[in-house]
């Protein structure tokens, strides 16, 4: 095989630790900024960039030494992670394509009305965090905030089924509240 200069230089970034440190610090540093810019907590964002910034870069500083003083190798669990995470989005994208063809005109709004009341956001807030779990157990990353000794010994078939129960049960919650 064939070695190209993008694998060349994905290998020599990987032997330097980018994907293992780098980059998650860099994400979990940006989304603790945000967070902090919208709290708020420090003030208007305006008069205080340098202490959210600061406190920001500690706090994700602090979260990613962690794994290298455990000696926890998370690098291809956040990879596989990012993957089926964008899988699901893109299936969710093309869910919405698909329904915004054979749907009404106006989706938008059509969904604005369904959605006013709060059963429909809370629908929507369970399923994804049910999602999110099932990509957090799939990918390995539960390993992370589980102790040393912790396995989750279970088949794919045995997830695969769990997983089409779940939906099961779910549809004919729905149906069935629909129908009241």
């Amino acid at each position: 095989m064939t070695t190209t200069p993008f694998d060349t230089a994905i290998r020599t970034l990987q032997e330097m630790g980018f994907f293992k440190f780098l980059l998650p610090f860099l994400l979990s540093a940006a989304i603790f900024y945000g967070l902090l810019r919208k709290t708020q907590l420090f003030g208007p964002p305006e008069k205080n960039t340098a202490v959210n910034a600061t406190v920001a870069l500690t706090a994700s500083f602090f979260v990613w030494s962690m794994p290298i003083i455990l000696g926890i190798d998370i690098e291809s669990q956040l990879a596989a992670f990012f993957v089926q995470g964008m899988g699901v989005t893109l299936v969710a994208m093309m869910g919405l394509l698909l329904g915004g063809m054979f749907l009404p005109p106006d989706l938008p709004k059509t969904i604005s009305e369904k959605f006013k009341s709060g059963a429909w956001v809370s629908i929507i807030i369970i399923g994804a965090l049910l999602l999110a779990f099932i990509l957090l157990i799939s990918s390995g990353l539960y390993k992370v905030f589980a102790p040393q000794g912790f396995s989750f010994k279970m088949s794919g078939d045995s997830l695969s089924t769990i997983g089409v129960v779940i939906l099961m049960i779910g549809a004919v919650a729905i149906i069935a509240w629909g129908s009241k």
